[in-house]
């Protein structure tokens, strides 16, 4: 399955929509204003929150909270030079990204979660998500916030 995320470029607060492959909307994001740290709430189609990511304000490398349910993982930023990769606490997955950190593929061992692209030449940041398993959807759809925020954190 394949979700899409536009975010708009002028925007006081994160706010954009989460599109499956056939244009129709499957979460809304908000971010919180003047706030410390990047914090963003997912809700679903209804409008009920299921999802809550929020920075880890004093850490040396970006580190993100990704709450779903009842469920706390962290997804922290590895210290590499020439691809970016990342890992989340609490689950067998690891993030590893391309050189130019527009590609990236969400594994297990060897096989492949989720394939994330960012694309080039946009009018804000938008991405495709190819995740392998539906079950995944959410959890795909906060790593991909959690590394869209720590790479703006970077610039």
């Amino acid at each position: 399955m394949k979700l899409y995320i536009k975010q708009k470029v002028f925007s006081w607060k994160d706010r954009f929509f989460v599109k499956d492959e056939w244009e129709a909307d499957r979460y809304h994001v908000e971010g919180e204003f003047l706030t410390l740290g990047k914090k963003l709430h997912v809700f679903d189609a209804n409008g009920a929150q299921v999802a809550f990511l929020h920075q880890k304000v004093f850490s040396l490398m970006p580190r993100y909270f990704i709450e779903i349910d009842r469920d706390t993982f962290e997804l922290v930023k590895e210290l590499t030079f020439l691809r970016p990769k990342f890992h989340i606490t609490g689950l067998p997955l690891r993030l590893e990204g391309d050189f130019f950190a527009h590609d990236y593929a969400l594994l297990d061992g060897d096989f492949s979660v989720m394939r994330l692209s960012k694309h080039w030449f946009t009018w804000g940041d938008s991405y495709e998500l190819d995740i392998a398993d539906p079950r995944n959807e959410l959890l795909c759809l906060c790593v991909a916030l959690a590394v869209d925020c720590a790479l703006a954190q970077q610039e």
